[in-house]
């Protein structure tokens, strides 16, 4: 308790509190003859210097009933899924970071379900983690306190990857994003008391060992069909261009006449040169 509270205060001090006990170190240090004229500082500073105490002591009961809870929570909590249903902003910020509302509701294995607000800050990180409107979290359903495990959120949202490596067929199997399979296995590593931070070897403790790749297996076995690109449909085979109306010939249908008559349109218009309307004319009578 002495610990937590002294480094409270440290922080305290840090982040402008030294401001009063500098003021109070000046005042005495100056001595009798300047204190008349600088009695302001003392007031100042024994002003600061109080709340510096007293905002240590808050940050250190806030900091015991946290520690508390996470303690309960990971002895007696269940591990669950928060979905995330409506994301909202505030109007104030906290080192450069927009403060939002987020609302949740959870879903407690034979317990009924409650929803709940928590405020924090948006970080991209955990903006990325908040996109998946999902949170694994562990709950009480006795008094429904929870508390929000940000790595295995980040495995569920498929933010880093969740890669599992069996030996037996020598493969690694990804199941990033894969939220179903993924509880199941942190389920099945915490009722064995494993901590799931950072790489975890499951080699020594067959049964866990198994369990875990079974579900691996099942998962990596139907990722690659959901998966699989479809091949794209062949490409169509180029449609020759029409023949210019100035090459048409009999052979298509139309009488001398209206082939007289295009050719004299495509003159009209600019399509052909005089020249080439004389040929191709003197071409249709020879014809006849």
């Amino acid at each position: 308790m002495l610990g937590r509270y002294l480094k409270a205060q440290m922080t305290v001090l840090l982040f402008g509190g030294l401001v009063g006990p500098i003021f109070l170190i000046v005042y005495f240090a100056l001595g009798p003859m300047a204190q008349p004229y600088i009695n302001w500082m003392f007031w100042v500073g024994l002003l600061i210097t109080a709340a510096d105490v007293l905002i240590a002591l808050w940050l250190t009961s806030a900091g015991t009933k946290s520690a508390a809870t996470h303690q309960q929570l990971t002895q007696t909590g269940v591990l669950t899924l928060a979905h995330i249903t409506g994301i909202s902003d505030t109007s104030w910020f906290v080192n450069d970071q927009q403060m939002i509302k987020v609302n949740l509701h959870f879903d407690v294995p034979g317990q009924p379900g409650f929803d709940t607000q928590m405020t924090m800050a948006s970080s991209p990180v955990r903006m990325q983690i908040l996109n998946a409107h999902k949170l694994v979290a562990l709950v009480d359903p006795a008094t429904q306190k929870y508390e929000i495990d940000w790595n295995a959120s980040a495995l569920i949202a498929g933010v880093v990857p969740a890669q599992f490596t069996s030996d037996r067929d020598g493969r690694t199997y990804d199941l990033r994003g894969q939220a179903g399979p993924l509880m199941q296995i942190m389920q099945i590593l915490r009722a064995n008391g494993i901590p799931m931070d950072g790489t975890i070897d499951i080699r020594s403790n067959p049964v866990v060992r198994e369990q875990v790749l079974d579900i691996v297996r099942r998962a990596g076995a139907a990722a690659p069909a959901a998966a699989a690109p479809v091949p794209p449909p062949p490409a169509p085979a180029p449609v020759p261009p029409p023949m210019p109306a100035p090459f048409m010939t009999a052979a298509q249908g139309q009488t001398t006449a209206q082939r007289l008559q295009e050719l004299e349109t495509l003159r009209a218009t600019g399509t052909i040169t005089d020249d080439e309307y004389t040929k191709k004319r003197q071409q249709i009578l020879s014809e006849l």
